[in-house]
C-alpha cells in the first residue's frame, strides 16, 4: 500500500455495489472501508486471512457482503462471532459508529490483524477479543450476535447458547445453505428465514434469525422476506 492510500480504481466499484444494495456511503466511511481493504490485501499476502486474493473481488465478496446486514442491525451492543479478518464486524462498525462491536475469534493471527485495523482506522467502537466462543463470558448480554462463516447452526448453538440472553438475537449469514440448516435448530428457539437484497456469503441472500422462544415451543419459521426491526 502506498503512502497515498488505497488505489483509486477501487472507489467506483465500491460505490456502485453499495448503491445497488440501497446504501449511500458517506465519503468518510468509503475512505475507511478502502483503507481496511488495503490492509486486508497487504496482510493477506503473509497471513492467509482470506482465500480471496483479488482486491476487487474482496469488495463484493467481503465488504458488500458484510454491508448487506446494515438494515438488520438492532440495539447498541453487537457481537461478531468468529470474526476472522473482521468480517462482517469491521465494515459494519465503520458505517454504524454509534453501535459498539465486539469482534471475537480464537485465531491469534486474525485477531492481531483486527487489532491493527482498529488502531490504524481509529475505530473507537470496536473491541477485538482473542477467545474461544464457548469460553467467552461477556459482562452482560448482547443485543445482537452476528455470524458470517463460523459453523453449522447446530454446532454454533451448542457453542454460543450461553451468549443468547433474554432479548438477544443471533443473525447467521447462511446464503444458499440456510434452508438446509433449519432442521439443526432446536425447537426451544424461534427462527426466521430472511431473504436479503444481496448475495450474502456468496449464496442466495438468506439469513437465519434465531432467538430463545418466549412462548410455547415451536419450530417457528417466519415468512421469507421477514426483516429484523431496524433502529
Amino acid at each position: 500500500m502506498s503512502a497515498a492510500g488505497p488505489p483509486a480504481v477501487w472507489r467506483d466499484p465500491l460505490a456502485r455495489s453499495a448503491q445497488a444494495l440501497g446504501i449511500s456511503l458517506k465519503e468518510h466511511d468509503s475512505k475507511r472501508l478502502l483503507r481496511y481493504l488495503a490492509l486486508l490485501n497487504k496482510w493477506n499476502r503473509a497471513y492467509n486471512l482470506t482465500a480471496v486474493r483479488d482486491p476487487l473481488a474482496m469488495i463484493e465478496r467481503h465488504l458488500i457482503d458484510s454491508l448487506a446486514l446494515l438494515p438488520y442491525l438492532r440495539g447498541r451492543r453487537i457481537l461478531d462471532l468468529g470474526t476472522g479478518a473482521g468480517l462482517p464486524g469491521i465494515p459494519l462498525a465503520i458505517c454504524s459508529p454509534r453501535r459498539r462491536f465486539v469482534l471475537l475469534d480464537a485465531n491469534n493471527k486474525k485477531i492481531r490483524f483486527v487489532r491493527q485495523v482498529v488502531l490504524e482506522l481509529a475505530l473507537e467502537n470496536v473491541q477485538a477479543v482473542h477467545q474461544r466462543v464457548e469460553a467467552y463470558q461477556p459482562p452482560r448480554p448482547f443485543d445482537l450476535i452476528l455470524s458470517r462463516a463460523f459453523a453449522p447452526m447446530g454446532r454454533m448453538l451448542q457453542l454460543a447458547d450461553h451468549l443468547l440472553g433474554e432479548g438477544t438475537t443471533l443473525l447467521a449469514m447462511k446464503g444458499r445453505f440456510a434452508a438446509q440448516e433449519l432442521a439443526e435448530i432446536p425447537a426451544s428457539y424461534d427462527v426466521q428465514l430472511i431473504n436479503t437484497r444481496a448475495a450474502v456469503t456468496e449464496g442466495s441472500g438468506q439469513l437465519l434469525s434465531v432467538a430463545r422462544s418466549e412462548g410455547p415451543l415451536r419450530p417457528g419459521i417466519g415468512a421469507a422476506g421477514d426483516r429484523l426491526e431496524t433502529p
